[in-house]
């Protein structure tokens, strides 16, 4: 099976590839139909509850909503990653890292230290810098910047580019520029993306 990632994607290793659950998917358009179907259960789950930021930001929580996401399609779902990647950090720092970041977060929403949406793509930002998982950490981190916005905030989810940008490819780049500009601390071009 030929799962060579496009620009900006974190390529699979052979002993990920193992964890697939799905024997019959031969390319990475079929890879992208099932995770996507998955993806909206998740979607469909978290609509009827009610959350609250204490249980949001915490590891128990982002472990659940990716092994929501990915759970039918990858063994290894919603579990830390053992292997190194090309981006975030060294796979033995992800617990200590991921903990931090969620204390930090519920510090951020009870004190008001950003304005909503900036908190919620803050959090997006340094979820997937860290890189908790094989596979699926971009989708993932916008879902919980979502699920942020939503449950936290009360405020519409966000659009990611669908309003307005006339291709998937122009939106990705977009957005990995945005991702880029926030790598330098610069969160307003991604908050605008994500509204767009």
């Amino acid at each position: 099976m030929n799962l060579n990632p496009i620009s900006g994607q974190t390529p699979i290793d052979e002993e990920e590839k193992d964890g697939l659950l799905i024997p019959t998917i031969s390319s990475r358009m079929e890879l992208d139909e099932f995770e996507q179907q998955n993806i909206e259960e998740a979607i469909h789950w978290i609509v009827g509850r009610r959350l609250k930021a204490e249980t949001i930001l915490t590891e128990k929580f982002i472990c659940n909503l990716h092994r929501r996401m990915y759970g039918n399609v990858w063994s290894w779902a919603g579990a830390y990653r053992k292997t190194n990647k090309n981006l975030g950090m060294e796979s033995w720092q992800i617990p200590t890292a991921l903990r931090t970041l969620c204390d930090n977060a519920l510090y951020w929403v009870m004190h008001t230290t950003y304005p909503s949406e900036e908190m919620a793509i803050r959090f997006k930002h340094q979820l997937v810098s860290i890189h908790c998982f094989a596979n699926g950490n971009g989708r993932h981190s916008r879902l919980m910047a979502d699920v942020i916005i939503e449950k936290i905030y009360r405020q519409p989810v966000f659009s990611w580019g669908a309003a307005g940008i006339n291709s998937s490819q122009d939106a990705r780049i977009l957005y990995l520029q945005a991702v880029k500009e926030a790598d330098r601390n610069n969160f307003e071009s991604l908050v605008t993306f994500a509204r767009s």
